[in-house]
């Protein structure tokens, strides 16, 4: 399966006239799903306005945080994660449809300090906040897309220009031959196990709410592995 998971970046809105294939599912994110008439999935926070959550069409599903929870405990935790929609709906993609492919598009976490921040004029930067999950946007997208390769499903990025994403660049028209980037499979295997070891779970998701039992120096060691085994396709030795 061939997921294509839209966000709100100015470009995303250039995704309303791309035809359906290659995509075998369309999940929007937050406001994304104004888009395209035929998105699949809209996953938004419990927090989402009501006036711009989606309305689901026979053939639609609407996501809350009753499934994508339980989807990114699954896959170790908002902490370790990253707490921003991007990811949790990366996660959650992983955990309930096992695809393929992941591109991503309008997702880059990219905001300019003047003119429309999102396609439909301005909003809230809400990735760049004060956040404990979200000290190193590009190792929590390294994790993410190593985590994916490990179920055989490659991350890409659709979008061009700047981005806080780690994944690697895609043409739509190349999908159907894009395979899962290498990683080191040590370095992955020695985040996991320190993971573990720490216990930085929150089976509720509101990790805010333990936020004084997490060490930020703990975290952005787990960050600067899960970089590092997104980028060296072997351990380096001595």
């Amino acid at each position: 399966m061939r997921v294509l998971m839209l966000g709100s970046a100015p470009m995303a809105a250039e995704a309303a006239l791309w035809p359906r294939a290659p995509f075998d599912l369309v999940l929007a994110i937050n406001n994304a799903w104004r888009i395209r008439f035929d998105w699949d999935v809209a996953i938004h926070p419990h927090d989402f306005p009501a006036e711009r959550q989606a309305v689901a069409r026979p053939g639609q599903r609407i996501v809350t945080e009753a499934e994508f929870v339980p989807a990114q405990n699954a896959h170790g935790g908002f902490v370790y994660a990253g707490a921003t929609m991007a990811f949790t709906a990366g996660y959650w993609a992983l955990h309930a449809l096992r695809p393929s492919v992941l591109a991503v598009f309008g997702c880059d976490m990219q905001y300019p300090a003047s003119g429309p921040t999102h396609f439909y004029g301005t909003g809230t930067p809400d990735p760049l906040r004060e956040d404990v999950t979200l000290r190193s946007l590009k190792a929590k997208s390294a994790r993410l897309m190593v985590l994916a390769a490990m179920q055989g499903c490659a991350v890409v990025n659709l979008s061009f220009g700047p981005s806080r994403l780690v994944f690697p660049r895609a043409a739509r028209s190349r999908l159907a031959h894009v395979q899962p980037k290498a990683w080191c499979a040590d370095l992955a295997a020695e985040a996991l196990a320190r993971e573990a070891e720490l216990g930085y779970l929150v089976p509720s998701g509101r990790y805010w709410e333990e936020a004084e039992r997490f060490d930020p120096a703990e975290i952005d060691a787990l960050d600067s592995l899960w970089l590092q085994a997104a980028t060296l396709p072997l351990r380096q030795t001595a």
